[in-house]
């Protein structure tokens, strides 16, 4: 039951074991050159790349003022946390291994230090895969967004305090429930600060709910998916991770949450802290079911939160998550644009750059929130007149008015992907086929196709002259029916391995080529990794007893829990709650309040029923130290509990 609670934090924590892993998994011995396909493809795309627009490296490089001495942040007790050098690499022009403005982007991602934004306003960047901003108020801080991990944050703020002298926090504000905006916050302030009133923790309404809520009852499979999607195992290199897309990495270091002390609950609401006027706007739904924009009156600055990137963003992240709303998006960029756009003269993000400029703020504005309407309305109106998502996903592409700027390219989301998640929104997972109704499952129309090929030596065969003529997509589509149906291939496994890394340098998406690569990785080594990373202490405090249940519920083997019927009444008496679990059918269901007629009543702290669920402790052992009672059948939940069946952390993907 250990590995129960591995998953219950957010899918972007369980990336955070980069640096931990990346040296010692690399696998840099067996990548392998450009083909002259790749080569060829990638010098057409910097030839078309608007190279003379370098606002972006002019906003990146502005009011620097200091980084860290040491490139290197550890724990406690000495783990790797954060290498400042391990993109020290991307200086320099683009090899062919990697498409040309990825490397631009990842370029940019990786200038790490402390950085003034305008009078008052400071950001450290390139210490995450998120920032951190420093508003100073008449005696201290506000700080928006503590980064992933409490060492990085402890090291932004110490980097601070060395350039612009030591202050108080007294209030640390999160933008959303995603955990690079909320995850460091006990590296810059105490629990006691916040419980005697002297620090305000304030979130957009729902954001504890969602906090730790969000991924958790499909954890273990985004988590698994996230180590594909953020490159987690991969080298830092060109020829393997050289971005996420919106940042370099995810820090390695301790997550952390402290519940909000205020909440935002609607737009116009204001606050005056430390001298300093905070007026917000909710945009519930779009990149975060719950998040919000700030807006400084005095200083005429905008804080976006990551409603607003230099990229175009993930409506559907390919770690998995629930589908976001294009349209609510676009929708709110624009009540933005109405709301503070005619009285901003600088914007800044949780993640890369700052603007400045009221006429430059104003188009980047408009047309980043019309690549987001665009994406819907198109897509939408391919889907109505009878498109797939996939055939939507080959002709969609913004129109060039919007395509030119940097900051909606793919370097995250992509419109391909994107169009797909927007016809899911809308349509499902059905495309009217009725074909698709009930197909095959893979391992069975993989051997089929296959024979239906002429055999393995004619699939191989066919795979060689599409590599041999740059076709890697195609490759990919039979070879990975071969490897199905033969996954001892080795030869087939190769030439997978072999086109996903072309791909891969081709992508102008950094989670598509991290994706590409740990696929070729896991197919040339037979090496799959999962990731124990947890959602921490503070996440398991933060969680409803009812997630908690639905957690469980979710763990039931079918086969072991066939026949029996339990039912357990749980008091909680730390936290005056009433459960009753009920096993039958094959099913765990929780109720409200207490049964009479259960098979057991449990009597305990809900910590310590945690600890005896996750194989912390005994139940026989808490009864004999008092700190469990059981009135009834004393085995009950011990039955209750041997149902449930974790997950693998590291299921198969590239193979069956």
């Amino acid at each position: 039951m250990k590995a129960m609670f591995r998953t219950i934090g957010c899918g972007l924590a369980a990336a955070a074991l980069w640096s931990a892993h990346a040296g010692a998994e690399g696998n840099a011995a067996v990548n392998k050159p450009a083909t002259s396909h790749t080569a060829e493809a990638n010098a057409a795309v910097a030839a078309g790349l608007p190279l003379d627009d370098a606002r972006d490296l002019d906003f990146a490089s502005r009011g620097f003022i200091a980084t860290m001495r040491d490139p290197q942040v550890k724990t406690a007790d000495g783990k790797l946390v954060w290498d400042f050098a391990a993109y020290d690499f991307l200086k320099g022009p683009a090899p062919a291994t990697v498409n040309p403005s990825l490397w631009r982007q990842a370029g940019i991602l990786a200038r790490h230090g402390l950085f003034k934004v305008a009078d008052h306003i400071y950001q450290v960047r390139g210490f995450d895969i998120s920032n951190i901003t420093f508003i100073e108020g008449k005696s201290g801080w506000i700080v928006i967004d503590p980064l992933v991990s409490t060492e990085m944050a402890k090291a932004a703020l110490d980097l601070v305090t060395e350039h612009l002298g030591a202050k108080p926090i007294h209030a640390v504000i999160y933008t959303h429930s995603h955990v690079d905006h909320y995850g460091g916050v006990r590296g810059i302030v105490e629990q006691a600060d916040v419980d005697a009133g002297k620090v305000k923790i304030i979130a957009p309404e729902g954001f504890l709910e969602h906090a730790v809520s969000e991924n958790v009852i499909a954890g273990n499979a985004m988590s698994r998916r996230a180590t594909y999607m953020f490159g987690t195992f991969l080298p830092r290199g060109p020829e393997g991770q050289v971005s996420t897309g919106i940042g370099p990495a995810v820090s390695a270091g301790t997550v952390t949450i402290i519940p909000p002390t205020d909440e935002v609950r609607k737009t116009g609401e204001t606050m005056v802290i430390d001298g300093v006027t905070l007026e917000f706007q909710l945009t519930p739904g779009t990149e975060a079911p719950a998040e919000m924009n700030i807006f400084l009156p005095d200083w005429k600055a905008l804080c976006l939160a990551e409603n607003a990137n230099a990229t175009m963003h993930n409506v559907l992240t390919l770690r998995g998550a629930l589908v976001r709303d294009a349209k609510a998006w676009a929708d709110y960029l624009g009540e933005s644009a109405r709301l503070f756009g005619a009285r901003t003269d600088v914007m800044f993000t949780s993640h890369f750059w700052p603007r400045w400029g009221g006429a430059e703020i104003g188009d980047y504005l408009v047309k980043h929130r019309d690549a987001y309407r665009f994406l819907h309305n198109e897509t939408v109106r391919l889907m109505n007149e009878g498109f797939t998502g996939e055939e939507i996903a080959e002709r969609i592409e913004l129109p060039p008015v919007l395509a030119r700027e940097w900051y909606n390219h793919g370097y995250y989301g992509t419109m391909r992907h994107n169009s797909k998640a927007v016809y899911q929104r809308y349509m499902g997972w059905y495309d009217g086929n009725p074909s698709s109704l009930d197909p095959l499952p893979p391992e069975q129309a993989a051997k089929r196709y296959v024979e239906a090929f002429g055999g393995a030596e004619a699939v191989l065969g066919k795979a060689r002259i599409a590599f041999a003529a740059g076709d890697y997509r195609w490759v990919g589509e039979i070879l990975k029916h071969l490897v199905y149906a033969e996954p001892e291939n080795a030869a087939a496994r190769d030439l997978l391995a072999d086109a996903y890394e072309q791909m891969a340098y081709q992508a102008e998406s950094a989670p598509w080529r991290n994706i590409y690569l740990a696929g070729a990785y896991e197919l040339r080594t037979g090496k799959r990794h999962g990731t124990a990373q947890a959602g921490g202490l503070d996440t398991v405090r933060s969680m409803t007893s009812e997630l908690l249940f639905d957690l469980m519920a979710v763990r039931v083997d079918p086969a072991k829990a066939e026949g029996k019927v339990v039912s357990v009444n749980l008091v909680f008496t730390d936290r005056d709650e009433k459960f009753t679990l009920v096993l039958a059918n094959s099913v765990l269901g929780h109720e409200p309040g207490n049964r009479p007629d259960a098979t057991a009543t449990l009597t305990t702290k809900r910590a310590a029923f945690l600890m005896v669920m996750a194989g912390m402790a005994k139940m026989a052992d808490m009864v004999a130290a008092n700190a469990m009672t059981v009135e009834g059948d004393a085995g009950a939940l011990q039955a209750l509990l041997s149902v449930l069946k974790s997950p693998s952390a590291d299921f198969a993907i590239v193979t069956p």
